[in-house]
Formats: structure tokens, sequence, C-alpha cells
């Protein structure tokens, strides 16, 4: 009988030792770590980028480091460029996507995704001497875009749409390099987010350059996101993100680094 007991008390401690390590979700690892690994894109000013002494720098850095602050811990910055994003999740290199990602239901079947926390009109960008001036003028005209990036999904889209001989689309792996290809004249246009067209013309870097007008397309919310079965870690991602709008620090970041009223994150009639 004695036996029996002490095999019944074993295994109803093991049960609940095994139940409570199942409950345990990434949100504790980050506690229990004391370090948040934020995957945020620093080729994307002014959202991520390095600063004049090479440091992390940018609006998702500031958004990455009040979410370690939140959570009591220190925050470190690992550089993504934007194709890594997600396996930088899924591989475990980083705990959090910081770096303006689109929140498409095809990214969601993939990793979870949080409420959004900024959103992106979308402009043409292009040099002076391209002769466009609208997005309709990018019909039968060599583009192109980041690879992995709601923009360039779109562009690309149309491009077909378009079936346009003279009209081709090349992908290429970062803003930099994007920016770079309409600057030389290896695509004569792009499309890029209100921010990163306000940023590049301010910094003056390449000479030329020119906004020609919107983009056709829906408004870019972009989220927070972790490991799809993260529910714990998910849901302080929301909390969090509402409270950054409440308390005025969303539109605090947004001034200092696009300017400005900030976008509204919500859409009429759905409640985020």
């Amino acid at each position: 009988m004695k036996i029996k007991t002490i095999a019944t008390v074993l295994t109803a401690v093991l049960g609940a030792s095994f139940a409570s390590q199942a409950l345990a979700d990434k949100l504790d690892d980050i506690i229990n770590s004391e370090t948040l690994r934020c995957a945020v894109t620093l080729d994307f000013p002014p959202m991520g980028f390095r600063d004049d002494n090479n440091e992390p720098a940018g609006f998702d850095v500031d958004y990455c480091n009040d979410l370690a602050e939140a959570l009591g811990v220190e925050a470190e910055i690992v550089g993504t460029p934007f194709p890594d994003r997600i396996p930088a999740i899924l591989s475990g290199r980083a705990d959090v996507i910081v770096a303006s990602t689109s929140d498409t239901l095809g990214r969601a079947q993939v990793v979870g995704m949080s409420i959004p926390y900024f959103a992106f009109q979308m402009v043409v960008l292009t040099r002076e001497d391209a002769d466009i001036d609208s997005y309709e003028d990018l019909e039968g005209r060599p583009v192109g875009n980041t690879s992995g990036t709601f923009e360039a999904m779109a562009l690309e889209k149309d491009v077909k749409k378009w079936a346009d001989e003279d009209g081709t689309f090349r992908s290429y792996q970062s803003q930099n390099d994007t920016i770079l290809a309409v600057a030389q004249g290896h695509i004569d246009a792009t499309v890029v987010t209100n921010t990163v067209a306000s940023s590049t013309l301010k910094a003056g870097k390449y000479e030329g350059l020119k906004i020609a007008g919107d983009a056709p397309y829906v408004t870019d919310f972009v989220s927070l996101a972790a490991k799809r079965d993260e529910y714990g870690l998910l849901n302080y991602l929301n909390l969090f993100i509402h409270q950054q709008v409440r308390t005025g620090r969303y539109a605090e970041l947004y001034d200092k680094w696009v300017g400005g009223e900030p976008v509204n994150l919500t859409v009429p009639g759905v409640y985020y």
C-alpha cells in the first residue's frame, strides 16, 4: 500500500511539474533570461538604421527598447534584412519581430501577428529625368522593389497584370539596393513608404530623385510578430501596443522619427 501511495504522490507531483512547464511560454523565457532579442531591419530609415556612431536607431529600435523596459529586461537588436525577418523567429535567433512587418494573412499562417503598431502610406519614388509623374506612368517601365515587402508584392502583381513587353520587375535584397538601382538608372522607379521617401530625399545621398504621387495601395498596417503558438507573448504584445497608443508614446515616437500627426491604427467599423 505504501509503495502504491508513494507512486501516486510522485505521479501527481510530476504531473503538476509537467503542466507547469507546459504553461510556460516565450514570455517567461524572455523575463528569466533578462534579455529581449528584437529582429529589426536596419536599412529602412527612419524605422531602423545605423546612426553616425554605427549604433542602431529609429522608430523600431525605440519601440523595442520600450518593450524591453516594460518587461524589465535588456534589449538586444538583431539586425535582420527584410527577407530574413520570419526565419529569424522560426530559427530562434530573435524573440520578437519589430521590423515594420505587414500583417498579411499569408504571414499569419507562419508566425503570430499582433494588432498594428504602425501604418504606412505608399508613394512612387523615381528620378527627375525619368518622365514619371504618377503611378499610372509605371506601366511599361522597368521597376523594382525590396524582396518580401508588401509594396514589392503589390507592384509585381500590377506589372504582371499590365502584361507589357517593355515592363519588367526586379527584386533587390535591401531597401538601399532598391533606391540605388533607381538612382543609377537600372530601374526607373519603385514604390516605397512615405517615411522612406521623405527620409531619402531629406538625407540628400542620392541626387535627382523625386516623389511622383501616391501609389493606389491600401494603407499598410504593420505588426509585431512572434512564434505562432506563443499565446502569452502575443497577448502581452497586443496589450503593450494598446498602452503605447493610449499613453501618447506612439504619437511621441511618430513625431520624433516621422513628424506630424500619427496615422490612425484602426479601420472604420473594426476595433483592434
